[in-house]
C-alpha cells in the first residue's frame, strides 16, 4: 500500500484512480446528489439526511469503481485524502480543468 506524505502527493494519484469518464461523471453525480442532501439537513434540521449524502457520494463513485474503473476505491486506504480528492476533483471538474 502506497504512502502519502501529504494530500499534495496523494491527488496525482487520485486522479490516476479515476480516468474513466463514466467514473468521474457518477463521482460528480454523486457529489452534487450529497450536496442535495446536505441543504435538505440545513432546510429541515434533520440530521439523518446526512446518512443519505453519504451513502448517495459513495455508491455512486462506488458504482464508478467496481463497474467502470475495475478497481477498489480509496476510500478504504486513505479515507480522509480521499475525502478531499472527492471535493478537490469536483471542484476541478467545474473550472474545467478535468474533462466531465
Amino acid at each position: 500500500m502506497a504512502r502519502f506524505a501529504s494530500f499534495r502527493e496523494f491527488y496525482p494519484y487520485y486522479l490516476d484512480e479515476h480516468r474513466n469518464r463514466t467514473s468521474r461523471r457518477l463521482h460528480f453525480i454523486g457529489s452534487c446528489g450529497a450536496l442535495a442532501f446536505v441543504a435538505v439537513t440545513l432546510a429541515t434540521g434533520n440530521a439523518w439526511w446526512l446518512l443519505a449524502a453519504l451513502a448517495c457520494g459513495y455508491a455512486l463513485a462506488w458504482v464508478g469503481h467496481f463497474f467502470f474503473e475495475k478497481n477498489r476505491p480509496a476510500t478504504f486506504r486513505h479515507p480522509l485524502y480521499s475525502f478531499a480528492g472527492d471535493w478537490v476533483m469536483f471542484r476541478d471538474i467545474l473550472a474545467g480543468r478535468i474533462p466531465f
